[in-house]
């Protein structure tokens, strides 16, 4: 969950008893889709298994991609949005205000495969994934790695 960087707001609890309806007050709250954007589905999902989706809906502003509902957020035209916390940490105009528990969502990846006819770039590039150079490139950006690095 994140705010302006000058929002009065700097840390909220997300758990059981999270009113997202009542901490937005007047305002709204930015996300991606909840129909067919990756953010968008998880944040209901994590409203959902809160019981806070009902009352959070009505304020919901529904973005096309996760990138805009940052973007409304920054540009202060929403005061709370649900984003990724790695698009939060490239934007110096929010700030995190907290963090939705493992628990109430599904894990988020970035699963990758070559498909059977894959060319030699894909083949390369998916080396490349595999890296250690790789790793620190995700890492630096705030990702998890699930795989050891191969080179």
């Amino acid at each position: 969950m994140i705010a302006a960087k000058d929002a009065k707001i700097d840390h909220v609890t997300i758990g059981p008893d999270f009113d997202l309806a009542k901490l937005a007050g007047d305002g709204r709250v930015a996300t991606g889709d909840v129909r067919e954007v990756p953010v968008g589905l998880y944040a209901k999902a994590a409203l959902e298994r809160l019981g806070a989706w009902a009352a959070a809906e009505p304020k919901m502003v529904i973005a096309e991609n996760v990138r805009l509902a940052l973007s409304l957020v920054a540009r202060g035209e929403v005061p709370l949005g649900i984003v990724y916390e790695t698009d939060a940490k490239i934007e110096p105009a929010v700030k995190v205000i907290g963090v939705f528990p493992d628990n109430t969502h599904d894990p988020i990846t970035y699963p990758v495969a070559l498909t059977a006819n894959a060319k030699s770039d894909a083949v390369q590039y998916l080396s490349f994934l595999r890296s250690r150079t790789a790793k620190s490139i995700f890492e630096k950006y705030g990702f998890n790695f699930l795989v050891r690095p191969t080179s």
